[in-house]
């Protein structure tokens, strides 16, 4: 018998966690931005993005390109897969002010960009 409150407990628990988990506020408070990056002829269009400090940044990836890239920022301590004529997405941050390189891991020769972060 001593179960049953703990399985209805767990049951609750279990039930509200999926909402609290998708409608958390950024760290600061403040809503994510939003960043879009496409992939084409593999280079990254903006290849210079400028977003808020202190705040989470959700960045797409769309790739237009016939061949899969890897999205690799040791800076922003990321890599993320982006297979041909798809998109992924991912968050980052809060960020702190300061410039973050980004690459095409699979073609860094031609794509890579910066993301910079100001402060309000």
């Amino acid at each position: 018998m001593g179960s049953k409150p703990v399985a209805a407990v767990l049951t609750v628990l279990l039930s509200v966690l999926p909402a609290v988990a998708t409608s958390a506020p950024a760290a600061s408070g403040a809503e994510e931005v939003r960043v879009s990056l496409t992939l084409r002829d593999h280079r990254f269009a903006p290849d210079k993005v400028t977003v808020p400090a202190g705040r989470t940044v959700r960045i797409e990836l769309i790739n237009e390109d016939p061949a899969v890239e890897e999205f690799d920022s040791e800076d922003l301590r990321v890599e993320k897969d982006v297979t041909p004529r798809a998109r992924a997405s991912f968050t980052v941050g809060p960020l702190k002010p300061g410039t973050y390189n980004f690459m095409g891991e699979l073609h860094p020769d031609t794509a890579s960009g910066v993301l910079t972060a100001v402060a309000d």
